[in-house]
């Protein structure tokens, strides 16, 4: 039995969410927590809330106990990129590229 949440077309790179997401994968859950609560990436306090959303599905919908759960899959694709220009020198534009991400947790009682 495992319990997930989505949390998708996040204004966050897929890059930078991995750096989080790697902090996390394979702990328990409490653990998990206290490492988001203490890093500082922007990315934290989103996967945090994904976190706690994952557990409460797990709790609610598979009656699973909360105290139990360990991380077993988190994972970061890439959604849309949204394409903006900048203007530049001489007339010129460059394109800036404004990344989203869809982001995946899986919980399962060890």
């Amino acid at each position: 039995m495992e319990a997930k949440a989505v949390a998708r077309y996040i204004r966050i790179a897929p890059r930078k969410v991995r750096l989080v997401v790697d902090l996390i994968r394979g702990k328990e859950v409490g653990e998990a927590l206290a490492i988001l609560k203490h890093t500082p990436k922007a990315a934290s306090p989103v996967v945090e809330k994904l976190l706690k959303s994952a557990i409460a599905n797990a709790e609610h919908n598979y009656e699973m106990d909360p105290n139990n759960l360990v991380v077993s899959k988190v994972y970061v694709d890439q959604g849309p990129t949204l394409k903006r220009f900048r203007p530049r020198a001489m007339g010129r534009a460059s394109r800036i590229n404004k990344r989203t991400s869809h982001i995946t947790v899986v919980l399962n009682e060890k």
